[in-house]
């Protein structure tokens, strides 16, 4: 990597912290963006609409304060740490208040039993967190090299910083306390990526070096920031592995109940609608014609794999045809 020229490291101070005489209008249109991309993130969730979501994900500002948080460690610049810090955590509350009121407004809660969207942000796993390193050291290598900053759209797309917040909002309204926790999860899983690599990137463009003290004390502070973000990564991903093998052990006995299953749905006539884990075990419905198929083989198979009755849950959903005439 090459050393960033004094010129570029201005750059990215006017576009990262909030100083200046341009300060207030760079606020305003910090909580103008954030607010109406909260809004719309909820909607998108609340609709279960991929396309809206994404949206949101456009416009949402979050990533700036957290690059701020990246570049105030790097120079040693304590108040717009402070600053951009406040700005991510304040803004983080504000989406989530937002959802929340979306949530009341909706009849019936939104929750991952119910809703795609949020069935997709309360379980992030370890590639969730290398995905979100790579996507972070994207946008900061965009960041500071002006010549390639058309990438950040395909960045704030691929690291999801409101979405999450929002679903933490309406699955708090719907009293999906566990659900809330994985989504938020999610959020803090990106922003410690978005820190880690950006970090990482801004050593490698040497950006320290343009810090305007480098006494002891100063560097030792950013010593001390960067190993409180390698401690944050690790304490993220001790869950994300937890989650990781769950999602693993679970998507293994839906294999194997889809493999003594779907022979047994083809004997039997019915139709394997699906196969779905859950709390304790895995949910099947399968559907076909009266009278009700005989399970004692099935029960047997499963059995000999380790899936007895007591892990298998089987929903039987008989399909009739009515015709129905003119008179």
């Amino acid at each position: 990597m090459f050393e960033l020229e004094q010129a570029d490291v201005d750059r990215m101070r006017d576009e990262l912290f909030f100083e200046g005489e341009a300060r207030s209008k760079k606020l305003t249109k910090f909580w103008t963006l954030l607010i109406l991309s909260a809004f719309i993130a909820g909607a998108g969730v609340v609709s279960d609409s991929t396309a809206t979501v994404i949206g949101a994900m456009i416009v949402a500002p979050l990533m700036t304060p957290i690059l701020g948080v990246v570049l105030g460690i790097v120079l040693t610049d304590r108040r717009n740490l402070a600053r951009s810090l406040l700005l991510v955590l304040a803004g983080a509350l504000v989406v989530i208040a937002i959802g929340f009121l979306l949530g009341l407004a909706v009849p019936y809660g939104i929750t991952a039993e119910n809703n795609s969207q949020v069935a997709g942000r309360i379980s992030p796993r370890v590639m969730d967190l290398v995905a979100a390193l790579a996507t972070g050291a994207v946008g900061s290598v965009a960041l500071a090299r002006s010549d390639i900053s058309d990438t950040l759209p395909g960045v704030a797309i691929a690291i999801s910083l409101v979405p999450p917040l929002s679903v933490v909002g309406l699955t708090l309204e719907a009293g999906a306390f566990t659900q809330a926790r994985g989504a938020l999860l999610l959020f803090g899983t990106n922003v410690v990526a978005i820190l880690a690599s950006g970090v990482v990137v801004m050593a490698l463009y040497r950006v320290h070096l343009h810090a305007a003290a480098r006494e002891s004390r100063r560097r030792d502070s950013r010593k001390g920031a960067i190993a409180a973000i390698a401690v944050l990564v690790v304490l993220v991903a001790i869950p994300l592995s937890f989650t990781s093998r769950e999602i693993s052990k679970a998507n293994l006995e839906v294999a194997e109940v889809h493999s003594v299953l779907d022979p047994w749905a083809r004997h039997t006539g019915w139709t394997v609608l699906s196969v779905a884990p859950v709390r304790g075990g895995v949910l099947v419905r399968v559907s076909g014609p009266l009278p009700e198929p005989s399970i004692a083989t099935l029960h047997g198979q499963l059995e000999a794999k380790g899936l007895g009755s007591n892990h298998v849950t089987l929903q039987l959903v008989p399909a009739r045809t009515i015709t129905l005439t003119g008179s």
